[in-house]
């Protein structure tokens, strides 16, 4: 058995989690998340505990089946306490601001980068070179973080980029001068 998809999921009072066929659908105070798992997978409400099964052991169901009961946790999860990534900005003039519901980013380009929060994402500028994106769905909040990421990634010369708050630049020494050619 799967050590990970053998675990119950236990749901808080104040979340709601429905299940019909391989769509599952949880409720909370964050939001509603809702996802379609896999058809083979036996997912089962008892009283306050969701529980997953695999139909056989075979190879294609044990690794669905740690898959499935994770990210049903995380949508559980994601409607309680919601998920966030902390992204730094570094380099000179480099900076983030928001307008309304536009994250507006100075990285060094000749215009400023634009971007939209997509629904259901949110994103705090607490200070002008930290960004924290939050949202309900782990996926979403990821994808949106590396999106931003990926507009001027750390170099490592330098260290100039956006960088996880997390993640360490390995930093290469620079050019030396040209030694013995004349």
């Amino acid at each position: 058995m799967s050590r990970i998809g053998k675990m119950p999921i236990e749901i808080p009072a104040d979340v709601n989690v429905d299940i019909k066929d391989s769509i599952v659908t949880v409720k909370g105070p964050k939001g509603t998340l809702t996802k379609e798992l896999h058809k083979d997978m036996i997912i089962k409400k008892d009283g306050t505990k969701v529980i997953v099964e695999r139909p056989s052991d075979s190879k294609m169901h044990r690794s669905l089946h740690g898959l499935t009961r994770t990210l049903v946790s995380n949508m559980v999860d994601g409607v309680t306490k919601g998920f966030e990534k902390t992204l730094e900005i570094n380099g000179v003039g480099y900076r983030a601001q928001k307008q309304g519901k536009k994250l507006v980013l100075t990285l060094g380009y000749s215009h400023p980068v634009e971007m939209d929060e997509p629904d259901g994402i949110s994103v705090d500028v607490p200070t002008p070179n930290k960004l924290i994106v939050k949202g309900c769905d782990k996926q979403e909040v990821g994808e949106f973080a590396a999106k931003i990421r990926i507009k001027r990634p750390p170099e490592v010369y330098k260290g100039k980029g956006i960088k996880y708050d997390y993640e360490v630049i390995r930093r290469k020494e620079g050019k030396t001068g040209a030694k013995g050619k004349k």
